[in-house]
């Protein structure tokens, strides 16, 4: 602390706007589910709680396909040295939701780096908040040659994209009402557990079209008719201390907001589990007739682009328990400016680029 103002101020805090991963939860990510095939299947659970594979899944080009994407379409390493380390124990360079797939990967088909050399990476479009996708394209030194374009995000953004998926015969066919149905269904579900949910695609591109040593620069116009090939979900759980941290920040007046990129299920899952929204509260979309008035509220990023400052004030003056779900680093500091000219006095709290506009 290089200023004693500085302590001053943050024992008159009055309002805590907290990140969700990391900060709330143990940024300790392990795989939890896999969905493909319109079919969700669980991770083997060890004796000791951790998740991973213990034998490779059965072959299905339904797995294959999701498991490629998962292989390829990252930028986490593991460091080297460590083969004779079990897998969920070896250290990794990258982000915890990448080091958590890439293990699970590796659980699955042994070498890594080996299948990646099979399919060198000649472009990538890091993730980042707004678009909410991280993109790689590959040539195909097996199979059939040419280039494979591959992405992973939120599920919502990634279907958004997509024309067909691998059905559970191993066909790909046209996505339709059925399948929309299924794929809400299994994201809702996951991710009321509290699990991170990714959305993985690919897209094989015409050689004629983008032939060897073509260059990619602009891939918007790539980013249609891709194959859904399934998700993943990812389980964070919350730290230990948090629930009792909440508790006494609720007793001293102050009060807890969260402020996430997660989806905004996967957020309130989190957020009931320690305590910014109290048992037995519900939140404006699960009030019934006769329920008064709610006490909590999730409010989307989509949401909160469409609102007024106005719109903000009245969201913080109204709702003593408040999440706000898949917002953007800029989003972030309207609601910490919200708080401000209430008068209140905001820490703001995170571990990520994301939570610093």
């Amino acid at each position: 602390v290089r200023k004693l103002e500085a302590v001053e101020t943050l024992g008159s805090t009055s309002v805590i706007c907290s990140d969700k991963t990391g900060t709330l939860t143990e940024n300790r990510m392990t795989v939890a589910h896999l969905w493909y095939g319109r079919q969700i299947h669980d991770a083997t659970r060890a004796d000791n709680g951790d998740i991973f594979m213990a034998a490779r899944r059965p072959a299905s080009k339904g797995w294959e396909a999701l498991a490629r994407v998962m292989g390829l379409c990252s930028r986490a390493v593991f460091r080297e040295n460590q083969d004779h380390i079990a897998v969920k124990d070896r250290l990794c360079n990258g982000d915890a939701s990448e080091m958590a797939l890439l293990k699970y990967f590796e659980s699955e088909y042994g070498n890594t780096e080996a299948f990646r050399n099979q399919y060198p990476k000649i472009y990538e479009d890091p993730f980042n908040a707004f678009k909410q996708y991280q993109l790689s394209i590959h040539e195909q030194a097996v199979d059939r040659g040419g280039h494979i374009l591959m992405i992973k995000g939120a599920p919502e953004k990634i279907i958004d994209k997509c024309s067909t998926f691998i059905n559970a015969n191993e066909e790909e066919v046209q996505i339709d009402g059925g399948f929309i149905a299924s794929f809400n269904e299994t994201h809702t579900r996951l991710a009321n557990k509290g699990e991170r949910v990714f959305g993985f695609a690919h897209k094989f591109l015409d050689p004629v079209e983008y032939p060897e040593g073509c260059v990619f620069d602009h891939t918007d116009r790539l980013l249609n008719n891709l194959c859904f090939v399934g998700m993943v979900s990812l389980l964070d759980p919350p730290r230990a201390t948090v629930p009792t941290a909440v508790a006494r920040c609720r007793r001293a007046g102050i009060k807890v907001i969260m402020m996430t990129g997660d989806h905004p299920i996967t957020a309130k899952a989190i957020g009931r589990a320690v305590g910014i929204i109290s048992p037995g509260v519900r939140t404006t979309d699960e009030v019934v007739p006769g329920d008064g008035e709610p006490q909590a509220i999730v409010v989307g990023g989509t949401d909160l682009a469409g609102m007024k400052d106005d719109d903000i004030d009245a969201i913080l003056q109204n709702y003593p328990e408040i999440i706000f779900a898949r917002i953007l680093p800029e989003q972030k500091l309207r609601i910490v400016e919200g708080c401000q000219r209430a008068g209140l006095v905001v820490a703001v709290t995170g571990d990520g680029v994301n939570d610093a506009p």
